[in-house]
Parts: structure tokens; sequence; C-alpha cells
């Protein structure tokens, strides 16, 4: 521990969502069950993913790394928050908030570029059909993850160092259900301006310049959507986009209205909505998207239950 205690705390107290018991226990359950349900539906997307051949193909390649993505992210707060919920002292080490805050950011923007990646697969495969083997390579594609997350991951990096160095003093009390970087720096007891316009710059950069390609991506294709001919080849057209689609406008909806304008941000109770919309929402959801509104995945998940009843019913006789 650092010698000037008005600069340093050991730990930090989450507020959390609720101080009634009763409250917090109907919150656990659901919790749980939504987190255990994102997790499972996660992986047996990536399960799946990998027992199916014909998913073999770069849009379910990085399909693979978004499960991935999600079940970090949910699993860098989930369980602390769940702890909390059935614990009455509700603190969370120094050393484990900086990791809670540089995994989930990370985690966060690698999400946000990956999903630009993923535009960037869908104007190919819509745009340049003939090609798209040709272009969305296997060398290409693993490039593109990897440079997703080392972006993510450097981003990250710098605001939780920035953030940290902050003097704490001896507020050390967080209004939120994790270590969330605006609640953080709220404890400082300095001018934290030079930490918000951090905030603006990176926003701009990890939030606008992914939603940008993504924006351009898909004026493409709708523009090559249009001059189709047939109608049912617009329809099969814009149902290869139509699962992406859905994820963008829910995960980068949600992060612009939040972050892009800290003076202006969102109430604390807000705040914690939409990180629990980020952590539990959303992984629960992509999963389900991707199965409900995808052909080629439906299929898979049918093949899969007929390749697994039939080897139930051998072993039964």
């Amino acid at each position: 521990m650092g010698t000037d205690n008005q600069t340093w705390v050991s730990e930090f107290i989450l507020l959390g969502l609720s101080s009634d018991w009763d409250t917090q226990v109907s919150l656990f359950v659901l919790f749980l069950v939504m987190y255990v349900v994102a997790v499972l539906g996660n992986c047996l997307i990536v399960l799946l993913i990998r027992l199916d051949s014909r998913l073999h193909t770069p849009m379910y390649f990085f399909l693979i790394n978004l499960s991935l993505v999600d079940v970090s992210y949910a699993t860098s707060i989930v369980p602390q928050l769940l702890a909390h919920f059935l614990a009455e002292y509700k603190a969370i080490p120094f050393q484990s908030c900086a990791a809670q805050l540089f995994f989930s950011l990370a985690l966060g923007g690698i999400e946000f570029f990956l999903l630009a990646v993923m535009a960037y697969d869908r104007y190919v495969a819509v745009c340049d059909p003939l090609r798209y083997s040709a272009i969305m390579h296997a060398a290409l594609c693993s490039r593109l993850a990897v440079t997703s997350w080392v972006s993510g991951s450097i981003n990250s990096l710098v605001h939780t160092t920035i953030t940290f160095q902050l003097p704490m003093c001896t507020n050390k009390f967080i209004d939120h259900i994790s270590c969330e970087i605006l609640a953080v720096i709220r404890l400082a007891c300095v001018d934290t301006s030079s930490n918000e316009v951090t905030i603006m710059v990176s926003s701009i950069v990890l939030l606008m310049t992914p939603f940008c390609l993504v924006l351009l991506s898909y004026i493409q294709i709708i523009s090559t959507i249009l001059k189709i001919q047939s109608r049912e080849g617009r329809r099969k057209a814009f149902q290869t986009c139509a699962s992406h689609l859905t994820v963008v406008a829910l995960c980068y909806g949600m992060a612009i209205f939040t972050y892009i304008q800290p003076h202006s941000s969102p109430s604390v109770i807000q705040e914690k909505l939409i990180s629990l919309f980020y952590a539990i929402l959303t992984p629960m959801l992509n999963p389900m998207i991707y199965s409900l509104r995808n052909k080629e995945v439906k299929g898979a998940w049918k093949k899969l239950f007929w390749k697994f009843s039939g080897l139930t019913s051998k072993l039964a006789t």
C-alpha cells in the first residue's frame, strides 16, 4: 500500500442495483438463469460451427470469435455480480477492479471491431460473390481477427492505466454493478476533464470508425440488393445480412448513446441498466439471433439433432 492514505484505496465497494435482500435474491436467480443461457448458447454455437463442415466459412469463423468475446465479457462481470447479490459486504479488491475494467473494456472494443469485420465479410459476399473465396481467404480472416483482439486490448490497457493512476482519496464507493470506467473516474478527487476528453477521443475511434465502416458496407450492400431483378434474389441476399444487422443495431446503438458524450451521459441507474444489457442480455440474445434468423445455422441444428436422436436410438436398442 502507498504511503499516502488519501490517494490510495485497497478495495472498492460496489453499491450494485439494490440494497433490499428480497430484491437481491430475485435478481440473483434471474441473472443466474440468463448467464447460464448466455454461456450455453454461445458455447453451443461454437461447437455447432466446429462440428458442421458446411459452416467452415469466414462468416462463421468470425461468429466463433464473437461468441467467445460474448462469453468472456459476461464472465468478466456476471459471476462477481451474482456473488455480491448474496453478500452483505460487497467489496472488490483494487487489483480485481482494475482487471475487471481492463477485460470489460477490451472485450467490448473487440466486439465492435469484429462487427465491422463481419460487415466487410457480408459486403464481399453480396457485392462480389464470385471472388468471395479469393478475397476472404484464411490468412486474411486470421489477420482481421487478430487485429480486432489486439486493437481492443491496447485501447483498454491505455484507459485502465490512466484511470487507476488517478488519486481516489478516501472515496471507495462505486455506484455501479461493476468497475465501469466512468463510475471509477467519478471517485477521483482531482479534475478529470482530461480523462473525459480521452474517453471522448477513444470513443470516436473505437465506436465511430468501425460504425462508419459498417455503415459504408451496408450502403453498398443495400445498393447491390436493390439492383437484383428477382424478388427471391433480393430476399436471399438480405437474409445473408439480417442476423449481423440485428446484432449491429443492438450493440452500436446502445454504446454510442452511452459513451460518446461523457458530460451529458445518462443517469446512474441508466448506466447500470446499459451495463447489464451488454453483460447479460447481448450475450444471451446473439446466439438466438444467429440461430433463428439464419437458414444455414437452423439447418445445422436440425442435422445435429437428428444425428443425436439416431445415436440415442441405437444406444437404447
